[in-house]
C-alpha cells in the first residue's frame, strides 16, 4: 500500500508539472480569430479605425488574463509615415531573483493590408490567417502563462503594427527595447498559424531553422518533430522578412518566427478570401498546446544557453 500511494503520488507530482496549464480550446482561438478578421475592422490596416479597434481588443484580452503594460499604457504609438500607428505591450514578471532580469518575448503582428482585389463584391482583405492566427496564438499562450505564474525569466507580450508597411512598429519597439538595454534571451514570432501542413515530417517550420539551436531545442523539450526546417523558407529568406528579424538586428540574439504556411499550402495571401472559414481552429488549438510546455521550459531553463550561428549575418 505504501508503495502504491507513493508510485501515485510522484505520477501526480509528473502531472502537475507538465500540466500547469489549462488546454486551449479551438473555440478560444476561433473567437479571437473571428473577431480581428470581421469586416468591421476593414482589414486591419496600421494607422487606421480598423487598426485601433484591434488594438483595443487585444488589450482586453491582456487585462482579462492579468497581464500588465509593459509601458504606462499598453498602447505604444509609433510614426507610420506622418500617422500613428500602434504595438499593443503587455509584461508578465518572472518568479526567479535572478532569471526574471532575462526577457523572452512572445511576437506577432496583429495588422494587416486593409482593402484588396475585389472578389464578388468583397474588397476587405480579412487577414484570417495572416495575422489573426498568430495574434490569437500569443494572447492564448500568454494567458496560460500569467494565470500559471509559472515563467522564471520575465515575458513581454508584443503585439505589433506595421509589419504591412516594412516591419515598422516592431522595429520601432525593438529600437526604443534596445535604448532601455533589455537583457534578451529570444524572441518567438507567431505568423500564419491557421493551415496545416499535408505530408511533411514536422507540423510547424522556424524561419531560419540552421541559424540557432532553438528549433533543435523546442523539439527537445516538447519531446516531439513538431519543429522543421522548411525549404521554401529559407529559399525566400522568411528569417528577414516578418518581425523577428527587427530584434535579432538589434539583439543579436535567437529571434525567429514560427508558423505552418509557407505559402505552398495557402492559396489566399493578401488576398480577400484569406477569411474565418479557411481557418483550422482545432489544428491551431493543437498546435499550441504543444507548444505551451516548450515555452514555459524556454522561460525557466538554467542549463542551456541559445546560440545563433554567424551565419545569420550572411
Amino acid at each position: 500500500m505504501r508503495l502504491y500511494l507513493l508510485t501515485f503520488a510522484c505520477v501526480f507530482i509528473q502531472m502537475c508539472y507538465a500540466q500547469v496549464h489549462e488546454n486551449v480550446k479551438p473555440q478560444e482561438v476561433f473567437a479571437v480569430v473571428d473577431f480581428l478578421s470581421s469586416d468591421v475592422l476593414m482589414g486591419r490596416e496600421t494607422a487606421t479605425q480598423g487598426e485601433l479597434i484591434a488594438a483595443q481588443y487585444i488589450q482586453s484580452k491582456l487585462i482579462e488574463a492579468g497581464i500588465k503594460p509593459y509601458f504606462k499604457t499598453y498602447l505604444d504609438s509609433f510614426d507610420s509615415k506622418g500617422k500613428m500607428g500602434v504595438n499593443v505591450v503587455g509584461f508578465i514578471e518572472g518568479n526567479d531573483p535572478v532569471l526574471k532580469n532575462e526577457i523572452v518575448i512572445l511576437g506577432a503582428h496583429y495588422d494587416h493590408v486593409g482593402f484588396g482585389h475585389k472578389v464578388a463584391n468583397d474588397s476587405i482583405a480579412n487577414g484570417a490567417n495572416d495575422n489573426a492566427s498568430g495574434t490569437a496564438a500569443v494572447l492564448t499562450i500568454a494567458n496560460r502563462i500569467a494565470k500559471s505564474k509559472a515563467n522564471k525569466r520575465s515575458v513581454i507580450v508584443a503585439l505589433f503594427s506595421g509589419e504591412e508597411k516594412g516591419l515598422i512598429g516592431s522595429k520601432a519597439l525593438a529600437k526604443k527595447l534596445k535604448e532601455q538595454k533589455i537583457n534578451l534571451y529570444t524572441l518567438l514570432n507567431f505568423e500564419m498559424l491557421g493551415v496545416p501542413f499535408i505530408d511533411r515530417d514536422y507540423e510547424v517550420f522556424l524561419t531560419g531553422y540552421e541559424l540557432s539551436n532553438l528549433g533543435d531545442k523546442l523539439n527537445a523539450y516538447t519531446n516531439s518533430t513538431l519543429f522543421g526546417r522548411s525549404d521554401v523558407a529559407t529559399k525566400y529568406n522568411l528569417f528577414s522578412r516578418s518581425d523577428n528579424y527587427s530584434f535579432y538586428t538589434q539583439f543579436k540574439v535567437p529571434c525567429h518566427t514560427i508558423s505552418s504556411c509557407d505559402l505552398t499550402n495557402f492559396d489566399f495571401y493578401h488576398h480577400v478570401d484569406d477569411e474565418i472559414d479557411k481557418f483550422d481552429s482545432a489544428f491551431m488549438a493543437e498546435i499550441i498546446n504543444k507548444l505551451i510546455p516548450g515555452i514555459i521550459k524556454i522561460c525557466n531553463t538554467y542549463s542551456c544557453l541559445l546560440y545563433t550561428s554567424d551565419a545569420a549575418d550572411e
